[in-house]
């Protein structure tokens, strides 16, 4: 396991999710990476970056958080709707979220402008994973991996919180009219004949429909696009950038 700290590699976290004594969680930046160029601290194998830097990124990045690669399950992401049960560490084939009461059994997800989502029910002792692009989003992916939670593990809306990290915000994520027909417009904005959707807020809106309380739910405000000394983004470095990652599990 790599001697880094959270001192050295710096680790976006969360109130409800990051002081939870049960859980281990964190989200990585661009900082703290041996990776040159645009990459910094890219932790995807998938990006064209030097495979030997992703390696020594990712062990600065879970030795900061006190875990080992070996137990870590991860999503393929396909920016699709679907959620599965992690028993266990490894790769998920066709699937952008990942669900697990195992503990030692750390899910992580990559992201560059995509909104990662975390949720825990500490009654339950269940935790996810999602990755939600606008795809994802209006596939309701969030809403999927709630239900999943609910039948596979008896988890309950009232006792999930939940943490929105760094994504492309509403001032930044432009799209265009064929995609935004197919969101709420509550969550949509036309600025200079230019359209924006706000995939936070979209996301939340299904939490919050599906019953999760909106007071147990904190939302980072970053956005990726419009902040570069911190966070990758895949439209902003004309689609040539590094990942950051996310993970959270139950401490065994």
């Amino acid at each position: 396991m790599s001697d880094f700290t959270a001192d050295q590699v710096p680790i976006v976290t969360s109130e409800m999710l990051g002081k939870s004594p049960e859980l281990r969680f964190g989200i990585s930046t661009r900082k703290g990476g041996v990776s040159g160029g645009a990459f910094g601290m890219n932790l995807s194998y998938n990006v064209g970056d030097d495979r030997d830097s992703v390696r020594q990124n990712r062990l600065r990045f879970f030795g900061s958080l006190g875990i080992v690669e070996a137990n870590v399950a991860y999503p393929m992401q396909c920016h699709s709707g679907v959620a599965k049960e992690a028993p266990d560490p490894g790769s998920y084939a066709e699937c952008d979220a990942l669900v697990t009461n195992k503990s030692g059994v750390y899910l992580a997800i990559t992201v560059a402008d995509c909104v990662p989502i975390f949720l825990w029910d500490s009654r339950a002792n269940v935790v996810a994973a999602i990755h939600a692009g606008w795809r994802g989003t209006v596939a309701r992916i969030v809403g999927t991996t709630v239900n999943l939670m609910q039948k596979q593990f008896g988890a309950h809306t009232e006792h999930i919180v939940g943490f929105i990290g760094p994504a492309a915000g509403a001032c930044c994520y432009e799209i265009g009219h064929d995609v935004a027909n197919q969101f709420n417009g509550a969550n949509v904005a036309i600025r200079n004949g230019r359209t924006f959707v706000d995939l936070k807020k979209a996301n939340l809106d299904h939490m919050v429909e599906m019953g999760v309380s909106a007071g147990n739910i904190e939302m980072n405000t970053t956005c990726t696009i419009c902040s570069p000394e911190t966070c990758h983004s895949f439209r902003r470095d004309t689609h040539r950038s590094g990942r950051m990652m996310g993970v959270v599990g139950i401490k065994p």
